[in-house]
């Protein structure tokens, strides 16, 4: 999928987000900044949720 070696922050950001999207877990990089960026984008995904999904019930 993506290679770890330069991705950016706003990389780790969209791959946190479009893993919050698809409901996936978090699976933060190992670099703290990295993990840092991905963490928001995850929390922003949470969040905002893709515009074509409607969630009609929430299951913890």
């Amino acid at each position: 999928m993506m290679n770890n070696t330069k991705a950016t922050h706003e990389d780790w950001f969209n791959v946190g987000k479009s893993d919050a999207y698809a409901g996936k877990p978090k699976t933060p990089p190992e670099d703290a900044e990295s993990a840092s960026m991905y963490d928001l984008g995850y929390s922003e995904g949470e969040i905002t949720r893709p515009p074509t999904e409607t969630p009609e019930t929430e299951q913890e």
